[in-house]
């Protein structure tokens, strides 16, 4: 048997996180694409739309008015998935027939005016006013809810409807089932080997530097050595950190440097405005405010779709959702490209 070369032959790597394993196959980036070809993504989104729901000053749907403002602005999402009332239900001792009740809250933050500005090519200070606007919602909301969600989907091809740059934050009053396995196996991980996970891996990584795409003074990218997705990076901080709440004025600032550099790498490496959903993860909060939660290091996940080109994506179709999951090339190679990428944007090139 020839040696083992992992950006060659197949294998299996576990996800702590998730308690999964995914399967590897870099040969099939060899095999020829005849499948879906997606559009490529416009680049010339106008500044301002009077037709857009999301720009200043505009009528949304529901009659309501955004006001004009300059910078972020956040407003209660007018078609929730969770709505502040919650009803009654009666227990069942079925053990298949369980329902629950459910209640939040589901706001909409736009992270700037003008349409054709996405994070990548926003300044630092801009990208700085997104970030303390996210922590002042973790503190407000995390004050009343178990579970404070921050996500962004960018892209049609990632299901994003509106092309307006903004983020969700959905509050609930409970914590959902990626919270809970992630809050589960960090408390297995410190009961067993006495150190937070995630805080022990950002610093194996950093000692690695193999998957590193971009590092600063506080923050640390990589390409996580579990990844599924084509070009999927975890973003951690360096100090141990559980909530987004927690973090220090100078780590907020180092966390824009970080963020801006890992975005414009992936905008660099197909030369265009690069679809991905990401989301924050940190300790639960609500009740839990008050609980230990060393077991937790805040974290971000992004998760790109885009495989070989603009154009083609990586489905999780078949294998994928029967099996479990299988990615095309290392996390190693991925997270080369990546960091060999410029810290310049292609467009002003």
């Amino acid at each position: 048997m020839s040696e083992f070369n992992p950006n060659q032959h197949q294998h299996r790597r576990y996800n702590p996180l998730r308690d999964e394993w995914v399967l590897v196959s870099p040969h099939r980036m060899k095999r020829p694409w005849s499948g879906q070809v997606e559009k490529t993504i416009s680049n010339g989104i106008p500044p301002y739309d009077p037709q857009n729901p999301l720009c200043p000053g505009n009528m949304r749907s529901s009659g309501k008015r955004n006001e004009n403002y300059s910078g972020t602005y956040v407003f209660n999402n007018d078609f929730p998935a969770l709505e502040e009332q919650s009803y009654i239900l009666k227990e069942s001792d079925d053990p298949l027939f369980q329902i629950a009740s459910a209640s939040g809250n589901c706001k909409v933050m736009c992270f700037h005016p003008l349409s054709n500005v996405t994070l990548p090519v926003m300044s630092h200070e801009e990208i700085l006013a997104v970030i303390n606007q996210w922590v002042n919602l973790v503190h407000d909301l995390g004050s009343k809810y178990e579970w404070v969600q921050i996500f962004e989907n960018k892209g049609s091809v990632m299901g994003c409807s509106n092309p307006h740059p903004h983020c969700q934050i959905w509050s609930s009053s409970f914590v959902p089932n990626e919270g809970k396995l992630a809050d589960h196996n960090q408390m297995l991980y410190l009961q067993k080997y006495g150190k937070p996970m995630l805080f022990d891996y950002v610093n194996k990584e950093m000692r690695s530097g193999e998957r590193t795409v971009v590092e600063n003074d506080h923050w640390l990218v990589v390409v996580p050595f579990w990844a599924t997705w084509p070009y999927q990076t975890l973003l951690l901080p360096k100090r141990h950190v559980s909530r987004m709440t927690d973090l220090k004025e100078e780590e907020k600032s180092s966390l824009a440097q970080a963020m801006k550099s890992l975005l414009v790498k992936y905008d660099n490496l197909f030369e265009v405005s690069f679809p991905y959903s990401m989301g924050w993860h940190g300790a639960p909060t609500g009740k839990h405010l008050q609980s230990d939660v060393s077991h937790w290091q805040l974290h971000a996940h992004f998760y790109p779709p885009l495989l070989r080109s603009a154009t083609v994506k990586k489905f999780m179709v078949g294998y994928e959702m029967l099996a479990q999951a299988q990615r095309d090339l290392t996390a190693e190679k991925a997270a080369e490209k990546l960091r060999n990428l410029p810290d310049v944007h292609y467009s002003l090139k």
